[in-house]
Formats: C-alpha cells, structure tokens, sequence
C-alpha cells in the first residue's frame, strides 16, 4: 500500500492542566493538534506522514510548540509564523469524577490568522494539492473570521476536487460560536463538503435537536457524507458506509474502571480510528482501535499522555 499523508488543520494552544494540591502543568494541546499527535504516535515507522496545518507567533512559546511537534514525528511545514502574535492559552479544571471545566485565553491568538496574511501561496497550493486526507474540527471553524472561513472552504473544496478525502469532526463548543445559527451554518457548510463525519452525539444532539445517535447518521446520509462515525462515549460508537450500509454498526468499548480525565477522549479516538483508516483497515477496526486508544487515554492526565503508554498501544495494535 502507498504511504498516505494527512493534514490536521487548526489551533494549539498552552495547556495548564490541573495536577490536583493546586498544582498545575504545562503542556501544548488542541484538538486537532491532540489528534495529530496521537496519530503519529500511532502511524510510528509505517511510512505515513502526519503534517500539522496552523499559525504561530514569533515567541519562545511558539517555537517550544514546533519542536515538539517535530519531536513526534509531526512534519511542520505548512505552519505560518506571524510576526507580534502567540498562541492562546486554556486551564483545565477537573471535578472528583474526572470531567473538566475549561477557561480560555485566545481571543488574539497566531492561529486565528493561518488565512489572514498567515500561510503564503506555495504552503496552501501544497495543501489543496498534496494530501490524501485533510483533517478538521469545528474548532478550526469557529476560531476563524467569516473572510478566512470562506477562503478555508474553497480550500477544501479543491483538495477534494484533487482527489482528498475531507474528514470533519463537528466538536461543538458553544462558547466560540456567536449563536448556534452560526455554528449550524459553517459546519453545514463543512459537512457538505466532507467526505467522512466524525462526531461526537452529544455534540450533534446539542446543535441539531438530534433525537438519537440513528438520527444522527440519518440526517449526515441526507448530506451526502460517504462515511461516518458517531461517538458514544463510554458505549462506543456507530459507524456507517453509506455506500454498503442501511443501517450503523455498533461498536463496543471496554468500559474504563478509573476516569481520570476525559480531555481528549474524543481526540484520541480520532487518532487511533484515523491511523488504522491510513492503513486501509474496515470502519469497524478503525473504530475498535480509537475506542481502545480512548480508553487508555482517560485514564491519565492531560490531553496528551506519555510517549512510552501510547508506544506501548501502538505495538500491540
């Protein structure tokens, strides 16, 4: 099989994640971010490319960000350096039963430029032209003004007119959008677009009115998506080829004893399904390994956990 590469599109940002005793640690993390590298982690010595798509600052920060990201195997060659600008910053604060409140600092941050004067000309004729997957959430959307949103779909568009597949995971945070017209529209906008949903039911149930996970799948077959996966937390997921299908298959996980952080569960699910799909496996082990990979990950601290757990999965899966 031929060695694939994908894209993964949107913003990192500092991470102070709460180590309990008042204590905090500092990390690099965001969704697709979190993705990428779990993604990586996962794709180790098979000779598929990850390359992560964002804007930095000109900051020690900014620089901290790239060399590790570079350190897991993430190629870095389609990122915007923006003069005067630095990263966002979030804090995570977690309850006794391991789910997190998160406060946001990134109103002015680099990433929310990678389309205003941020990537130059030969970065997004690469991105349109050199994938075989590009990879984005509805936090890449909702970080973006219209004028940049607008020029991201267009983007899109003629990736997959050569060829890419466009995979979209709607990770609906209320709080970044102005109203939920907006946030209904540009992931309308973005579905229509992609090739293969990966979404999480609450999400959709939130934004949508979705009654059940089948509604779900139903209403993102009237789109026209070939492909797609609804999360279920702690009872798995349903995934679904339209193309084969009438109805979702489920897929079960097995259930964590110890929550310790659920920050990047469905991040860490995107990253095992998408490293297993790069490998040309079916939906349903694609599936089984982010359930899996999710799995190990709520049980740790952080959005992204020690290199030797995941390399440790990754030998075994």
């Amino acid at each position: 099989m031929d060695n694939k590469r994908i894209a993964c599109i949107g913003e990192c940002m500092v991470e102070l994640s709460d180590q309990g005793n008042n204590t905090y640690k500092r990390a690099f993390a965001g969704d697709t971010l979190n993705a990428a590298v779990y993604l990586s982690r996962c794709l180790q010595g098979t000779g598929h490319k990850v390359h992560y798509v964002t804007a930095v600052g000109d900051d020690t920060l900014s620089d901290m960000m790239i060399s590790e990201w570079q350190s897991e195997g993430i190629v870095c060659d389609t990122i915007a350096h923006i003069k005067d600008k630095a990263p966002g910053l979030y804090s995570i604060s977690l309850d006794e039963h391991g789910e997190r409140t998160f406060s946001y600092w990134r109103n002015d941050s680099a990433a929310r430029r990678m389309l205003d004067n941020g990537l130059n000309e030969e970065q997004l004729e690469r991105l349109t032209a050199n994938f075989d997957i590009l990879f984005l959430s509805g936090i890449t959307l909702a970080i973006l003004d219209t004028e940049s949103r607008t020029h991201l779909m267009n983007l899109l568009r003629k990736a997959r007119d050569n060829g890419a597949e466009i995979v979209f995971d709607s990770n609906y945070r209320p709080c970044l959008w102005a109203s939920e017209d907006a946030a209904r529209d540009a992931m309308g906008e973005t579905l229509a677009l992609a090739t293969m949903a990966l979404v999480t039911f609450d999400d959709e149930q939130a934004l949508w009115n979705d009654e059940s996970p089948e509604a779900t799948t139903n209403r993102l077959r009237e789109l026209g998506i070939a492909k797609a996966v609804v999360k279920l937390g702690a009872e798995g997921c349903l995934t679904i080829d339209y193309s084969a299908q009438d109805e979702a298959t489920p897929v079960t996980t097995i259930p964590v004893e110890k929550v310790v952080d659920t920050t990047s569960a469905g991040d860490s699910f995107n990253g095992g399904f998408l490293s297993a799909y790069m490998e040309g496996k079916d939906l349903e082990t694609c599936c089984q390994r982010g359930n899996a990979l999710a799995g190990i990950v709520i049980q740790h601290r952080g959005a992204i956990i020690p290199k030797e757990i995941t390399d440790t999965f990754a030998q075994t899966n």
